[in-house]
């Protein structure tokens, strides 16, 4: 999956909450891909790092696999195509979420 070029549809913007658990910032666009089913049977979960401003859709490239090991799904980070981050800054970026699950960041 990594190098893997993406549309992601974005349904939690940055700066909006999660809709069930309503004190869950998203400092980051989360979306999923469409026609791209993970193991939960639900499309596959993503978050973009690179981009800082609210978007509804966005193309890029997986530069990450979030493997969780407390979950059935892993999360892929998804960038614009030609930048690249290091795992401490994707950890970063994700934390706001990822501090709640035991995982790893596979570059």
């Amino acid at each position: 999956m990594i190098g893997k070029k993406v549309k992601v549809i974005v349904d939690r913007p940055l700066g909006s909450y999660h809709p069930e658990h309503k004190d869950l910032y998203y400092p980051i666009n989360y979306g999923y891909i469409e026609d791209t089913m993970a193991p939960d049977g639900e499309e596959q979960d993503a978050y973009i790092i690179g981009v800082n401003n609210a978007v509804k859709e966005f193309s890029g490239t997986v530069i990450a696999i979030i493997h969780r090991y407390d979950d059935i799904e892993d999360k892929w980070v998804v960038a614009p195509e030609g930048l690249t981050f290091t795992k401490e800054e994707i950890g970063e970026a994700v934390s706001f979420q990822e501090k709640f699950f035991k995982s790893e960041i596979i570059l």
